[in-house]
C-alpha cells in the first residue's frame, strides 16, 4: 500500500512539472491567413493565461477591434464577447522583462493607462501584435523628415510628388505614405543639406532589420512573438478604419477580422529547428 501511495505521489509530481522538452504554440486563424505565436517562458503568468483561454475556445469569434497601421493590431476582448465587464481581480501582474522588445510580430498584453493602473497590470484577455515601423523608418529622424517633406511639398516643382501623397492620404494608406517618405529621404537631405540618419547603435539589436515600435518598451508586457505568418499582420493592419467616437483615434475597423485559435504541442527541439528560436538556459 505504501509503495502504491509513493508511486501515485511521484506520478503526480511528474504531471505537475510537465514535460520540459516540449512546448505549446498557438495558431491564430483569420480570413487573411494564420499567425503562429510562440509564448515566452520568461512570462509564465501571461503564457499560462493565454494558453488556457485559447484551449477553452474563449478567443474564438473575438475580433481585432483596434487597428493602427504602422503601430499594432489589438484583439482578444473576451469580456465584450461574453457581455460582461472585465474584473480588476482577473488582471495579470506585469511581467515586463528586459530584452523582450516590441519588435515587429511581438505579442503583448493590452492594459489600462498608468493613471488608473500604476502597477501596469495586464488585461485578463486583450492582446496586441506589433505591426510597427520598418527598419528604414526607425533609422531615420522621422520628425525632421516629415517637417522638411512638408516644406518641400509646398514648392510647385514637386507637385507630382504632392499628388502621390494626396492620393495615398485619400486612401488612408499610412504604410504607403511612410514608404514614399523614406523613398524620398535622399531628395530631402540634398534639398536642405541635412543628414536624416539615426545611429543604429542607439537602437537595441533586436530591432535591426525587422523594425517595430520601441516606444512601448518597459511599459507593457511582451509575452510572445509571431514566428510564422508575419505577412498576415500587414494584411490585417491595412484594414480600413474610421474614427472611434469614444477615443477620437482613427482605429475602429470598418469590417470585422475575427479569429479562432488552435493550441499546437511541439518538442522544443522541433521549435528551434523550424523557427530558429533558442530557449533560455534553465
Amino acid at each position: 500500500m505504501k509503495k502504491l501511495i509513493l508511486s501515485l505521489i511521484i506520478i503526480s509530481i511528474i504531471a505537475a512539472c510537465g514535460d520540459k522538452n516540449k512546448d505549446y504554440l498557438v495558431k491564430i486563424k483569420t480570413r487573411h491567413g494564420d499567425m503562429t505565436v510562440l509564448l515566452y517562458d520568461e512570462t509564465p503568468l501571461h503564457k499560462k493565461n493565454f494558453l488556457e483561454l485559447a484551449r477553452a475556445g474563449k478567443y474564438d469569434s473575438t475580433i481585432f477591434h483596434r487597428i493602427v497601421q504602422d503601430f499594432m493590431i489589438q484583439g482578444g476582448d473576451v469580456a465584450k464577447k461574453e457581455g460582461v465587464i472585465e474584473k480588476e481581480e482577473d488582471r495579470i501582474p506585469a511581467e515586463i522583462v528586459d530584452g523582450l522588445y516590441h519588435v515587429k510580430g511581438a505579442l503583448a498584453a493590452a492594459r489600462q493607462g498608468d493613471q488608473t493602473n500604476p502597477e501596469k497590470k495586464s488585461s485578463a484577455s486583450q492582446f496586441y501584435i506589433i505591426d510597427g515601423w520598418s527598419w528604414d523608418f526607425m533609422t531615420t529622424d522621422v520628425r525632421l523628415l516629415n517637417q522638411k517633406m512638408g516644406e518641400l511639398l509646398q514648392d510647385t516643382a514637386y507637385s507630382d510628388l504632392l499628388k502621390q501623397f494626396q492620393e495615398l492620404a485619400r486612401n488612408r494608406d499610412n504604410a504607403g505614405m511612410t514608404a514614399l517618405a523614406i523613398e524620398n529621404k535622399e531628395l530631402v537631405e540634398e534639398k536642405y543639406d541635412i543628414d536624416l540618419s539615426v545611429d543604429p547603435s542607439e537602437i537595441p539589436e533586436a530591432y535591426h532589420g525587422v523594425g517595430g515600435y520601441p516606444g512601448l518598451d518597459g511599459e507593457y508586457t511582451v509575452f510572445g512573438k509571431v514566428v510564422e505568418g508575419l505577412e498576415v499582420i500587414d494584411k490585417i493592419a491595412a484594414t480600413p478604419t474610421t474614427r472611434n467616437p469614444q477615443t477620437g483615434e482613427r482605429s475602429l475597423p470598418t469590417e470585422n477580422v475575427s479569429v479562432s485559435m488552435e493550441v499546437i504541442e511541439m518538442k522544443k527541439k522541433e521549435v528551434t529547428e523550424k523557427y530558429g528560436y533558442e530557449y533560455p538556459a534553465e
